[in-house]
């Protein structure tokens, strides 16, 4: 058997400085993406709060009228489907 003296990695091999400076970049970017989220929530914030202030009926109001409406119907549908003429006595009319 020979003894090879050959030192060569199978790994690559990495500058530390660039990954460094990639890393900062990242890092950077990443502050300048929140603060812009920060900026246009707000301002999305700021004009519902506007909009809803607009309203003639506020959010809360209607759902409470909608939802009033609903138990009625829902209530008129079950009087109708139990006091309703069965097909039993349609069928010999």
């Amino acid at each position: 058997m020979s003894a090879s003296t050959d030192t060569s990695s199978s790994l690559p091999t990495f500058n530390s400085g660039l990954l460094i400076t990639g890393g900062a970049l990242v890092a950077a970017g990443a502050m300048i993406a929140l603060a812009g989220l920060t900026v246009g929530g707000s301002h999305v914030v700021s004009a519902t709060r506007q909009w809803i202030k607009e309203m003639e009926v506020p959010p809360s109001e209607l759902a409470r009228i909608k939802w009033g409406q609903a138990r009625s119907a829902a209530t008129a549908g079950a009087a109708a489907w139990q006091n309703g003429v069965s097909a039993r006595d349609t069928a010999g009319t």
